[in-house]
């Protein structure tokens, strides 16, 4: 997805690197060899006309305004979505890649009266966070595959009516800062743009019928462009919060080109506040539905000079940044979904719509919502159709393991806007979302973060700050040295971890014989599938007072009921490829 930022921005490295949507959006694959000519109804004429801030584009002739969406579903898909897309007053959409498997995209758009302004993706793509490095100094070898194989695509396609304009790149001036820094970023900068403007006059060459352009995160590009990429019709940029400020840029830079707008909507997770657990705040759905309408009034508020836009974003994937983004997430239609609706003059007198919901939040302290226990969610949603609505709630582990993935949890109804659910049972901060639906294809959704902390155990922690010891210790490696002390120091940031092998084992003496009733582990993400707790008199002959065979991880409070001086945890399976790794072992008398 992209990334809109300025470099100069303070923002993290792991902030850059969370993605709400995946690179599963664009349809690149490996080089394919060019099809056989097929023979096509005759494309459309596409110009840039006017001059220096009275622009427009045109089609055939005609006056044309980008009302756009970035396209998510399958290329294979398109004769499902795309009346869709019509019925709301889409005129365009955006694509990342083009290659053999566009053609049922474009059949299916020109079929409903719908253009493709068709990317062709460049290394770095995608902004902060992207890969694929590339020196477009010396790297020859890439460079002429690329200009080889763009302009195969463009003779392909070039008279196929479904073309509106094509696309150079996404996002790699900016992504750039990712493979160079100093001096070198600047040259890089200034190659990149400089092979941009090889491809636009390739493109040129192949078919003047359409204009090209090239996309990038932040309007801090444009100088390269002015600079190297005379032959680019217009220009691109992917805005999202910033998306107003877009024109004054513009005045500022002494542009002598028009733009459009390639993606944007909402706030994304890099431009809003952190909230009170330390994670990005998400804006709510009526936010998100307004940012659309805002962003879509600011574009068409720069007459004469951006030519439309491409609004982010299409698509159905039910992920962290599905929900975040996407104005159909799995198929159901959100605010978001109806805001772009209205804004491109799309009839919404006979629509039903989506839940309203005004209010998220949990009893008692989001920062401390202990593991695997009862967590009561309170929820005030309306429907302005009347209809009966639906909870779902749902938890995603993003900021503790850069998953994607959202789980739904068991939920019990409680009446009064008050829903019971289990609270994930791996500590940190969570992700937790409600989703109301109404039965007709429409969704609320709403999000809040929780500090899931190790549940409290009754009685008096005996191991805290004793010797223990274990079978090994990771010396070296990310965090480590990772030794035993570690599991009973009772900060929950430091841990041991063992060697990658089985058995291993860690023990604490707790220096005299002592009755306990509990035993509490926490695991991090290499726990043990099967294990057992043991007690000792005298560090050798061990008596099992608990095992476990269906470990998962997370937190494990055990009703552990021994005596003895030494008590020890002994694993003989591990549930990774990894070693052990306990963040903290307790016992409770």
């Amino acid at each position: 997805m992209s990334r809109p930022r300025t470099p100069t921005s303070g923002l993290t490295p792991a902030r850059r690197l969370t993605a709400p949507l995946t690179a599963g959006l664009l349809t690149l694959g490996a080089l394919t060899a060019l099809p056989a000519a097929q023979a096509h109804a005759a494309g459309s004429v596409v110009k840039v006309t006017g001059g220096q801030g009275d622009w427009q584009l045109t089609v055939d002739g005609s006056p044309y305004t980008v009302k756009g969406l970035t396209w998510g579903p399958s290329p294979a898909d398109a004769d499902r979505y795309l009346p869709d897309l019509a019925s709301m007053g889409v005129n365009t959409i955006r694509t990342w890649g083009t290659d053999a498997s566009s053609r049922p995209l474009l059949d299916s758009a020109a079929a409903h009266g719908v253009k493709v302004i068709a990317g062709f993706w460049l290394q770095p793509g995608g902004g902060p966070g992207s890969g694929g490095c590339v020196d477009y100094l010396t790297d020859t070898a890439y460079k002429d595959q690329m200009l080889a194989e763009f302009p195969r695509w463009v003779q392909e396609y070039k008279d196929h009516p479904g073309v509106l304009m094509w696309n150079v790149g996404n996002e790699s001036v900016l992504g750039l800062q990712n493979c160079y820094a100093g001096d070198e970023l600047e040259r890089q900068r200034d190659a990149y743009t400089t092979f941009v403007n090889d491809v636009a006059e390739k493109i040129h060459a192949v078919d003047p019928n359409h204009p090209v352009t090239s996309t990038d995160a932040w309007v801090g590009a444009w100088p390269y462009y002015q600079k190297n990429a005379p032959d680019l019709d217009l220009y691109a940029v992917n805005s999202y919060d910033a998306v107003c400020d877009v024109r004054a840029a513009w005045e500022q830079g002494g542009y002598t080109k028009p733009y459009i707008v390639t993606e944007s909507g909402p706030a994304g997770e890099w431009e809003v506040p952190d909230d009170a657990n330390g994670v990005p705040k998400e804006p709510t759905d009526q936010a998100k539905a307004q940012g659309y309408t805002d962003a879509w009034n600011c574009v068409t508020g720069h007459r004469g000079v951006a030519l439309g836009a491409t609004l982010f974003h299409y698509g159905t994937e039910y992920d962290f940044g599905g929900i975040w983004f996407n104005l159909l997430p799995a198929g159901q239609k959100r605010l978001s979904y109806y805001a772009v609706k209205r804004a491109y003059g799309g009839d919404t007198s006979h629509d039903n719509t989506p839940p309203v919901v005004s209010g998220f939040g949990v009893e008692g302290d989001a920062g401390q919502v202990q593991a695997g226990k009862d967590l009561v969610l309170t929820v005030r949603a309306t429907d302005p159709d009347g209809d009966p609505i639906a909870y779902e709630v749902l938890a995603n582990s993003n900021y503790i393991d850069q998953s994607k993935q959202l789980t739904p949890l068991p939920v019990t109804d409680l009446g009064g806007g008050r829903l019971r659910v289990t609270a994930p049972d791996r500590p940190g901060v969570w992700k937790l979302y409600v989703k109301a639906t109404d039965g007709k294809g429409n969704v609320g959704v709403e999000t809040l973060s929780a500090r899931v902390v190790p549940p409290a155990v009754d009685g008096t922690n005996v191991a805290l700050g004793r010797p223990a010891t274990a079978s090994s210790f990771q010396p070296s490696y990310g965090d480590c040295p990772c030794t035993a002390a570690n599991a009973v120091d009772g900060d929950p940031d430091t841990r041991w971890a063992s060697d990658w092998s089985d058995p291993q084992w860690i023990q604490v003496d707790l220096g005299a014989r002592t009755a306990f009733r509990h035993v509490q582990l926490y695991w991090e993400a290499s726990y043990a599938k099967a294990y057992t707790v043991q007690a000792s008199d005298d560090g050798q002959n061990w008596r099992t007072v608990s095992t476990v065979t269906d470990g998962n991880g997370g937190v494990d409070t055990l009703d552990a009921s021994g005596t003895g001086r030494y008590v020890r945890v002994n694993g003989t399976a591990r549930g990774t490829g990894y070693g052990y790794s306990l963040y903290e072992f307790g016992v409770y008398s």
